[in-house]
This record gives structure tokens, C-alpha cells and sequence, in this order.
């Protein structure tokens, strides 16, 4: 049994992972414009419950960049006090067992892999489209994260006049449409046709992104993530759309998109981190 947890930069997410399957599942806001002592209480305080015999380590994704060998948590964007925080060796030295740390968008990467749509398959990406946009990458049935835990950021590629994520996330619909994407779901939902528009262009750059994973990776698959991808039946023609495009096309043909249908799946490759270790 292995504890798995996803932090955000709203809520925390954490449960044990038992062959694959959660158990005592947990949730609760977590309170990022504290100090960073009251946020490392907040955290331990709520692991706390899900610590006991059986349990062999702690996964844990991060919204940010990681010293993946020394546990280390840099510059967390949207938790201020978080500048460099040794999270592994705080997590140890309170519960004395094994702690993993990696990006939040790496974890459900592993997750999809390990557990969810994308098992079975030796190259695949997750895309995770919410507030920005980045992937998690596994080549040859292991997690590949890059010299710096930097790997598939593609949301900062240049695209157009700003970047990929500028375009291809929520921010679209901020900037641009001034709404938001939950509201634009439900209009859609409605039969509302300027929702249904507004979501056939996002359709459109997110159709440029997973160009851009295609031609890096070459990939069997790719799984759309995030709460973006709930809005998918809305996207999915226009992003197919915007690939055809594509300099081989007998590359993208193959390729397949899937949606992400597991709101835990983050969590299982958070845990799937320690099953990496305890190998």
C-alpha cells in the first residue's frame, strides 16, 4: 500500500493506492498565502490520517519543477512560500518511510500508464490543459522527466504572437473571449452557439500542441488531462481538424488522443512514483 498524493495550488488530493484501486480517499483546500511552516503543518496534518501498518511510502506531485534525486521542491508559482522546500526529507523525517516528490503533470502521466488509459503502451504523452498547459512523458515504459525535471513544458513553446499555453488553456478563454472555461462548457452544454465557437478555436490550438508532441516524441498515444479535457466532445473535431495538417500523415493517422476518465488518476501515479523506487 502506498500513499499518493496530488497537491495544487488549491486543493490537496491524497489516498492509499492498493493494487491499483483507492482507498480512504481525502481532499480539503489548501492554503497557499500562508508562511511555509504553516503549509508544511497543513500538509503533514493531513497525510497524517492515511499513515499506518501496511504502508510502504509516500508519492507525492508538485505543481512545479523538482530535484527529482533530492526530493526538492523549487519555485512553486502558485504557492508563494514554496522557493525551495526539501520535501522528501521533511516527509521522512516525520513519517519514516520512503517519499517521492515529482511534478504534478509527470505523475498523471505515470498514471494514465501505469493504471488508466494508456496501459500496455510503451510510448505515450499526458497533456494536462487547465490554467496552463505541460505534459508528462514516458519513453520505453519509463517516466522521462529531463536533466532538470523540465521535460515536456511545451506550454512555453512560441506559438503565434505569445506561447502554446497562452492559447491552448484556460487563458484563451480569459484573454480572449472574457469568460471562463467552466462557463463556456456549460453554454455549450445549452446549445449556446458562441460557446460551441469559442471551443471549436480552442479545438484549434490545441490540435497545434499535440502537432508539436508528435513531431518531438513520435508517441502511440496521447491522453488529455485537466479540467479542459472535461469539455472534450467540444474540441475534439477542430482539434483533429487542426492536425490533419501534419508533414507524415501516416504518422498522425495512428496516432490516438484519448480523454482522461479517472478525476484520481494524478494520485495513482503519485503513488506509482514509490513502486518505481521499491522495485
Amino acid at each position: 500500500m502506498i500513499i499518493g498524493i496530488d497537491l495544487g495550488g488549491t486543493n490537496v488530493r491524497a489516498a492509499i493506492e492498493n493494487d491499483g484501486a483507492i482507498q480512504n480517499f481525502r481532499k480539503e483546500p489548501f492554503n497557499t498565502k500562508v508562511s511555509l511552516d504553516e503549509t508544511l503543518t497543513q500538509l503533514k496534518e493531513f497525510i497524517r490520517p492515511l499513515v499506518g501498518n501496511g504502508v510502504r511510502g509516500i508519492g507525492i506531485g508538485v505543481p512545479s519543477v523538482v530535484d527529482v534525486e533530492k526530493g526538492i521542491v523549487l519555485n512553486v508559482t502558485n504557492i508563494p512560500a514554496w522557493k525551495r522546500v526539501p520535501l522528501k526529507d521533511i516527509l521522512e523525517a516525520e513519517f519514516k518511510i520512503p517519499v517521492c516528490v515529482n511534478n504534478d503533470v509527470n505523475c498523471f502521466a505515470l498514471g494514465e500508464h501505469q493504471f488508466g488509459n494508456l496501459r500496455g503502451m510503451k510510448n505515450v504523452v499526458g497533456v494536462s490543459i487547465g490554467t496552463g498547459l505541460g505534459s508528462g512523458i514516458i519513453i520505453n515504459d519509463r517516466l522521462f522527466e529531463g536533466v532538470n525535471c523540465g521535460a515536456g513544458e511545451l506550454g512555453l513553446l512560441p506559438y503565434l504572437d505569445q506561447n502554446i499555453e497562452y492559447y491552448a488553456s484556460g487563458n484563451l478563454f480569459k484573454v480572449k473571449f472574457n469568460t471562463t472555461a467552466h462557463e463556456a462548457n456549460n453554454r455549450a452544454a445549452e446549445g449556446d452557439p458562441q460557446a460551441v465557437e469559442q471551443w471549436e478555436e480552442f479545438g484549434k490550438h490545441v490540435g497545434e500542441a499535440i502537432k508539436c508532441v508528435a513531431y518531438a516524441y513520435d508517441p502511440e498515444a496521447i491522453v488529455l488531462g485537466g479540467s479542459l479535457s472535461k469539455a472534450f466532445r467540444f474540441f475534439n473535431e477542430s482539434m483533429h481538424q487542426s492536425m490533419l495538417n501534419f508533414e507524415f500523415p501516416e504518422s498522425i493517422n495512428r496516432l490516438r488522443v484519448f480523454q482522461s476518465t479517472d478525476d484520481n488518476i494524478t494520485v495513482l501515479g503519485a503513488a506509482a512514483l514509490v513502486h518505481r523506487l521499491l522495485r
